[in-house]
């Protein structure tokens, strides 16, 4: 597969999860992209799963930064001992540090983009890259100070990966992300410290809930010590916010008033949450279906759905060891539960009522 693009080739320098996932995507897209790390095993890794071109950086039309803070100015050295002059961006969780860096160097400041992939997961490495993982997925860019080839080819590669861009200050992106990223990161893994030492006969009672509040807990300690610390101003009022929350919960724990108060504060704050691409949040219908427990059953109810049109929003499956039998929870829209539920009845299929 080839796409038109303003440049052909990409250096990346930073082996693990995020740039060899760029890696992937842009070799995928038929660009030939060089894969650099200080890290000799994780470069060898991430090339070898990209591809085996490679070029010197001095020939590089992008270069992208994909390593943690710490090791940001290493990168500005390599560019300035290499006459790079092309088009430089990065991928930093945090926008002010290296904004302010990139200043202080010889780099010229126009031909650099800071940017920001919302993607990511619990575990890292270059072993752990998917050339998907963009996908559907917003990329945060501050082209303020950047001139218009640094922006072309920014969302030009955004787009190529199938994110969408949304342009915002470096220091107004801090601020969001120290909300919606690292606050959640601190938040679960405070939960997750509770559990060390307790006895594995309670901790084996754990069901959805926990799992899911305590999955990014499994994050890279040593990736997270660095974005913690660099965006700690934005990162502090929150964290006092919450330990005052906190505080009021412990003295109203027998006020049954104040609680469900807390409690449905909680609700409103998750329902703010807006939808795909940023747009309003959907109110999703849910589907009940209990099937057989059998070869090809969730494939044929996918056949179903695409006879009569329905997009499948999202889907829970629940299957005990040893029953015959399951039951598969559709998310769609409203007006498709009606119709998904009319056609699947008349298929034969046991569906039950929906909720909201």
């Amino acid at each position: 597969m080839s796409v038109d693009l303003p440049f052909s080739r990409v250096t990346i320098i930073g082996s693990g999860l995020i740039g060899t996932s760029i890696g992937l995507a842009l070799s995928r897209l038929g660009l030939e992209v060089s894969m650099r790390d200080q890290d000799a095993r994780a470069q060898g890794i991430a090339q070898a799963l990209v591809g085996t071109q490679t070029h010197e950086i001095s020939e590089s039309e992008l270069v992208i930064s994909a390593v943690p803070l710490s090791a940001f100015s290493s990168v500005i050295k390599l560019l300035q001992e290499s006459t790079f002059v092309g088009v430089f961006i990065d991928v930093a969780s945090v926008k002010t540090k290296p904004v302010l860096e990139v200043l202080a160097s010889q780099l010229e400041r126009a031909n650099f983009l800071p940017t920001h992939p919302m993607a990511g997961r619990e575990v890292g490495g270059a072993e752990s890259a998917r050339a998907d993982l963009f996908e559907g997925r917003p990329w945060i860019i501050d082209s303020s100070d950047s001139n218009l080839e640094a922006k072309s080819s920014g969302v030009a590669l955004i787009e190529a990966l199938g994110a969408y861009v949304i342009d915002i200050p470096a220091a107004a992106h801090d601020q969001a992300i120290a909300l919606v990223s690292h606050l959640p990161q601190l938040v679960s893994s405070l939960l997750a410290r509770q559990l060390a030492g307790k006895p594995e006969e309670w901790l084996g009672l754990a069901g959805a809930g926990l799992r899911d509040t305590t999955r990014i807990a499994a994050s890279d300690p040593g990736l997270w010590k660095e974005i913690i610390s660099a965006n700690s101003a934005a990162i502090a009022p929150l964290l006092q916010k919450l330990s005052s929350d906190l505080n009021a919960l412990i003295l109203n724990l027998t006020d049954e008033n104040h609680i469900s108060e807390f409690i449905s504060k909680g609700q409103v704050g998750r329902a703010s949450i807006p939808g795909k691409h940023g747009g309003k949040a959907r109110e999703y219908t849910f589907l009940p279906i209990v099937i057989e427990d059998k070869p090809g059953q969730l494939a044929a109810i996918f056949d179903e759905c695409a006879k009569v049109s329905v997009n499948i929003e999202d889907l829970a499956i629940e299957h005990s060891p040893g029953q015959e039998t399951g039951l598969i929870t559709l998310a769609v829209s409203a007006s498709d539960s009606v119709k998904l539920r009319e056609h699947l009845v008349s298929q034969g299929w046991d569906v039950h009522s929906p909720r909201s």
